[in-house]
């Protein structure tokens, strides 16, 4: 039986408007659609680790108003178990706005309302949920102290833990502390450029910026390079493992797809490699589609194109 999940982060609905280009500073544009979409990186994460068939339970909060059952509703449909998510008396819901443009690339705003109340308390109150599960992920959409509180705990109990640092904080956010405690980190080249005090993209300052993790403590690092694949950091090895080429239709929730699939390739019991390519494969899936919950495939898609590839 696959080991168990616990995804601890946010939960958002997404406006999504869609549009030629982007706004420039100053300048109105006219957009050709708006989309309400379940969203949230945590939400999401646990959407696809659901809907992928992993064993997970999700630790999150929503406001007191309707789209917060409509969120927990549609979390609840991908096989996650929802039960903990805890309903805030007057805040409302997390908000996200999106803009996505006819790239299908993506720009967006984040409103956190309730998520600020996903807090240390709320974690101790739960903690017999870190002390049986396996895994533990976490995203930076809820505030810092939970974060940083779960991870500690999450390490102390002996727990695998996933990070995914995003939004990225500065690097001085991190204390010094949490990075050994991190299995597996998992930025973009965006968020790792951030996080090791860069501010050029290339292929050479993603190996650097990764070699400096692991020097931190940090014992896996795979920075998602979008169409160019995964680059992978053990502190002996490393290795770019590709992404299958496809027509992108909207990056929304792609990283967030590959961090769901990836934990639930890990906790099915899959090799590193194999869980990466498992993830790879998901999120090829996942840019075909717009949206961000609504674009993670099923298990059975995923397993029809695991066959040939």
């Amino acid at each position: 039986m696959a080991k168990r999940i616990l995804i601890i982060g946010s939960l958002n609905m997404d406006m999504v408007i869609e549009m030629k280009a982007m706004p420039k500073v100053g300048e109105t544009v006219l957009g050709d659609t708006l989309t309400y979409v379940p969203g949230g990186k945590g939400a999401n994460q646990t959407y696809a680790a659901g809907k992928i068939g992993g064993n997970v339970t999700m630790l999150g909060c929503v406001g007191d108003d309707s789209i917060g059952e409509i969120l927990i509703q549609n979390l609840a449909a991908s096989g996650a178990n929802t039960s903990a998510i805890r309903r805030v008396d007057g805040k409302p819901t997390g908000t996200a706005v999106i803009y996505v443009n006819e790239e299908g690339n993506n720009s967006i705003v984040v409103v956190s309302g309730a998520n600020f109340a996903c807090d240390v308390a709320y974690l101790k109150e739960y903690d017999h949920l870190i002390a049986e599960t396996d895994y533990v992920m976490l995203q930076m959409e809820i505030p810092y102290d939970t974060v940083f509180y779960a991870i500690r705990r999450a390490s102390e109990l002996g727990k695998t833990v996933i990070l995914n640092p995003a939004p990225a904080p500065l690097p001085e956010q991190i204390p010094e502390d949490i990075w050994g405690k991190i299995d597996y980190f998992t930025p973009n080249e965006t968020e790792l450029l951030k996080l090791t005090g860069q501010d050029i993209l290339s292929m050479e300052n993603v190996k650097k910026g990764a070699e400096s993790l692991i020097q931190k403590g940090v014992k896996h690092v795979l920075v998602t390079l979008g169409d160019k694949g995964v680059f992978f950091h053990d502190g002996k090895n490393t290795e770019v493992f590709p992404a299958r080429k496809v027509e992108a239709v909207d990056t929304t929730a792609a990283g967030d797809c590959f961090s769901g699939a990836f934990v639930t390739g890990l906790a099915e019991g899959k090799s590193i490699a194999d869980a990466v390519a498992m993830a790879n494969l998901a999120s090829s899936l996942a840019v075909t589609r717009k949206g961000a919950q609504s674009s993670i495939p099923t298990r059975q898609e995923l397993d029809e194109l695991m066959k040939h590839n």
